[in-house]
């Protein structure tokens, strides 16, 4: 018997009565050029670097989220959110797309100024990336259903004003590629998500900001900042 009971995160799939337990959110930084250079780094085609956020940042759906302490710059970052479904470590890429149950689009809610003091000092970046509700995420779209989305208009709009817009073809690191090198430094599990970058035009949010955004082909999300 538990001691404690403790809610366990779960995202919702489009087209089925289940729901999508959410084991580890691992997350890809700089993995558009755009975005990088505006971040004033060098988007040369290095080995791709992970995060990660904790299973109970996420948000099912979006909806209504709380504007996090200790910060007076949170950005908003658009992304497609690959869902895995299959367990597996040292994955080939030409057979990890076999790995993906599905698709989803999620928000990388970051405390820009907290992650910049952290990068400054040579710290670890999780107050800036971990906190509770830092990772909005939409119903998950199977990829049996809609196939695997190499390319598509990623896009973000803040009260009705584009903010962000790409293509998943300007990743520097497709999703195969993503989920290969991950797996060497982790064993992939089901329900595991992997957020996958986002385009140039980050930048900050304030309470009562409407949040929209959506990955072409996938689906859209919408957050209220309280």
């Amino acid at each position: 018997m538990d001691l404690f009971e403790v809610p366990k995160p779960a995202l919702d799939v489009a087209g089925v009565q289940g729901r999508f337990p959410v084991h580890r959110i691992y997350c890809v930084g700089r993995n558009y050029a755009a975005h990088a250079r505006e971040m004033g780094n060098d988007p040369a085609r290095e080995p791709p670097f992970y995060f990660m956020k904790p299973a109970d940042a996420v948000v099912p759906g979006g909806g209504r989220v709380t504007y996090p302490p200790r910060t007076a710059d949170l950005h908003h970052e658009i992304e497609l959110v690959v869902a895995i479904g299959r367990r597996g470590a040292d994955i080939p890429a030409a057979t990890a797309l076999e790995h993906v149950f599905g698709y989803a689009v999620g928000i990388d809610l970051t405390r820009r100024d907290l992650q910049a003091d952290a990068k400054q000092h040579g710290r670890p970046w999780d107050t800036g990336k971990s906190f509770e509700q830092a990772a909005p995420v939409s119903r998950i779209h199977a990829a049996a259903a809609i196939g695997h989305p190499g390319t598509g208009r990623i896009w973000l709009t803040v009260n009705g004003e584009l903010r962000q817009e790409g293509d998943l073809a300007d990743m520097i690191w497709n999703v195969a590629e993503a989920i290969a090198e991950l797996s060497t430094y982790f064993t992939l599990a089901p329900g595991d998500l992997l957020f996958t970058g986002t385009p140039a035009g980050v930048g900050a949010v304030a309470r009562g900001d409407r949040l929209h955004g959506g990955v072409e082909g996938v689906d859209e999300i919408e957050i209220i900042l309280a």
